[in-house]
């Protein structure tokens, strides 16, 4: 009996962390039909949405949430008071939205909206509309909600809107109202500041009557390309538009979390395949126009776009490889919005830029569709994982592209997280990224240190068990929505290490890593190398001692918390040493050779480890003795 009861206490004690970890997994699913009229000359637009809503959760829901982003472009919306009273504003808005006239603001205006047939009471709270359900949503229960609204389309200022910085007429991104995520946090209805996104996979099956001399692009497949041309319609097909002022473009996209497009009248269709990959459409106006710019800059921007089909190409197949298969029909690169923006199946790119920087933001954006569209976090939650993966990724692929050689591509991300832990304005990747205190620490703590955070990973466990863990995070959990946890718990399972103390140092705190020689002391027989960690953060260290003969070998101190070692790596001769306790601020190994016989010693020399002071890294003792 008390062999019983002890059994009882411990499946007790232990079925919380055994749920966290196995947790059930479920997703909600949305199926959306839209139809929409465009009205190009005052930049509005009529909408109606038929959206089947399958709640596969456990719960019961009595309310559900839509975003109306486009009434953030108002004055006075949380969007505006927060650009305008932020220490670092965004020098895209400012206070641009708050001098919008009338016919600039942006707008959706609910019309109508049923419930499997029946009114529904809802009440618009800024860029969230809440909605009191007829009848509750049962768990497995699939409901059906039609709508009709108004909109209007916002002078461009931030991603969306008309009439961009290079005259693109029509940016058309958050541009609908999109019910809102609800997963085992519950729902997440966030006022939209200009930030990020959330959103349930679905179906989109979308229509959009817009003026014939318009070229549309965005997510999905044109249904209808033989009545619509422009280099859509199949190879020796005809062209057979229908007759009237104005043309209707028919696109479906399967398992997506969102749906964007673009339009404009001097657009050029360009399209390519990726080798046993996607089909590959590039939107671009031609000319070029690009304001203030001279004649001979806007016929480079067009022969930029005209290269970036390489490039493209490249990219794709090289990230296939490294980072798992995507898994959509086409990709759409369009120029639009204010810088790159990324959404399911493609991006809205400016394109007055060099090629370097056409390039590069194209990668970036490329690599959302990975880390985000497909893995797709909640990144308001996972800002880190959102951009910080994808600047991990496409710094190596720029490498790629380029044939540049660097030994170290993720340099630029250390460079940026060391700016942000000496500027004292850190804050930990656990925040919101709408409530960090300035942009400039969401930016450092998303783009860089979630970069770092995998460049360290690959430190923690060798490069080839990384690797393999990248794949296999992007084989379990794509079309789905992971978090930190399934992520750290993906890496765990491929190294049979122990990670929990990692994330909640490097992830939870601001706590940073200092690890420092000491001193080297030496007699005819031997060399003793005293270390030291300096800060609160610990990490295994890899110190590699060369010596005057021309050989080097690897000093390799596992941290007793991982319990595990990662591989060799290299040819380097290596030795792994005794385990250093987290709690010990000082650790000393010996070398069996005279110090004479050693030229240098230095901790980590491929330069993962984000040390904040390297100058300590290193001991030159061939200068010292000759001194």
């Amino acid at each position: 009996m008390k062999n019983l009861l002890t059994l009882l206490i411990a499946t007790f004690l232990t079925l919380p962390a055994l749920q966290a970890q196995y947790r059930d997994y479920w997703q909600q699913h949305v199926d959306y039909t839209m139809e929409i009229d465009v009205d190009v000359e005052n930049h509005q637009y009529a909408g109606k949405q038929t959206l089947e809503y399958t709640n596969n959760s456990p719960d019961v829901l009595d309310r559900v949430y839509y975003h109306l982003y486009f009434n953030a472009f108002q004055p006075g919306s949380m969007m505006d008071v927060r650009s305008r009273t932020i220490e670092d504003p965004d020098g895209r808005v400012r206070d641009r939205i708050y001098y919008l006239d009338e016919d600039e603001v942006g707008y959706q205006r609910v019309r109508s909206l049923t419930q499997n047939g029946t009114a529904v009471n809802y009440e618009v709270d800024g860029t969230v509309l809440v909605v009191d359900l007829n009848e509750p949503i049962q768990p497995g229960e699939t409901v059906t909600f039609k709508m009709e609204w108004d909109a209007q389309v916002p002078l461009q200022v931030r991603r969306s809107g008309w009439n961009n910085a290079e005259g693109v007429e029509f940016s058309m991104s958050q541009w609908y109202p999109k019910l809102a995520e609800y997963d085992h946090q519950g729902w997440h209805p966030n006022e939209y500041v200009g930030r990020e996104f959330h959103g349930p996979f679905g179906e989109f099956d979308v229509k959009i009557t817009i003026d014939q001399d318009y070229v549309l692009g965005g997510t999905g497949t044109l249904q209808n390309p033989n009545e619509i041309g422009y280099g859509y319609e199949e190879e020796g097909a005809d062209v057979n538009r229908p007759s009237g002022d104005k043309m209707t473009w028919h696109f479906k996209a399967e398992n997506v979390i969102d749906f964007f497009w673009g339009a404009d009248p001097d657009f050029k269709h360009v399209t390519a395949q990726v080798p046993d990959g996607p089909k590959l459409h590039f939107l671009y106006q031609q000319p070029a126009v690009v304001e203030g710019a001279s004649d001979e800059e806007n016929a480079q921007y067009t022969k930029n776009w005209e290269e970036l089909v390489d490039y493209t190409i490249g990219a794709f197949e090289y990230a296939n490889e490294h980072f798992g298969e995507y898994p959509y029909p086409q990709y759409t690169n369009l120029q639009g919005g204010d810088g790159g923006m990324e959404y399911p199946m493609g991006t809205l790119i400016t394109g007055g830029r060099s090629l370097g920087s056409l390039v590069g933001v194209m990668v970036h954006e490329m690599y959302h569709s990975w880390f985000q569209n497909v893995l797709a976090t909640n990144e308001s939650l996972y800002e880190w994982m959102d951009e910080g993966f994808t600047s991990f990724a496409s710094a190596e692929t720029m490498d790629h592209l380029f044939d540049r050689g660097s030994d170290f591509p993720y340099s630029g991300s250390y460079r940026g997280y060391q700016f942000i832990v000496e500027s004292g304005i850190e804050e930990p990747l656990t925040t919101h990224a709408d409530h960090y205190n300035t942009n400039r620490a969401y930016s450092v703590a998303a783009y860089s240190k979630g970069a770092v955070f995998l460049g360290q990973l690959s430190y923690i466990l060798g490069e080839e068990t990384f690797r393999k863990g990248m794949l296999s995070y992007h084989d379990e959990w794509k079309l789905k929505h992971p978090t930190d946890l399934d992520f750290i718990q993906i890496m765990e399972k491929e190294s049979g290490m122990i990670l929990d103390w990692y994330y909640e140092y490097f992830v939870q705190t601001t706590k940073t890593i200092d690890y420092g020689i000491e001193s080297v002391v030496g007699d005819d027989d031997k060399t003793v190398v005293n270390l030291e960690r300096i800060d609160l953060m610990p990490m295994p260290l890899d110190v590699v001692v060369e010596y005057a003969d021309g050989s080097s070998e690897l000093y390799y101190i596992p941290l007793r918390m991982m319990r595990g070692e990662k591989p060799a790596e290299n040819n380097m001769k290596r030795t792994v040493l005794e385990d250093w306790p987290w709690v010990d601020p000082e650790y000393n190994f010996t070398i069996n050779k005279p110090a004479s016989d050693i030229k240098q010693i230095s901790i980590d020399p491929s330069q993962r480890l984000a040390d904040i002071n390297r100058e300590n890294n290193n001991f030159d003792i061939a200068s010292m003795l000759n001194e």
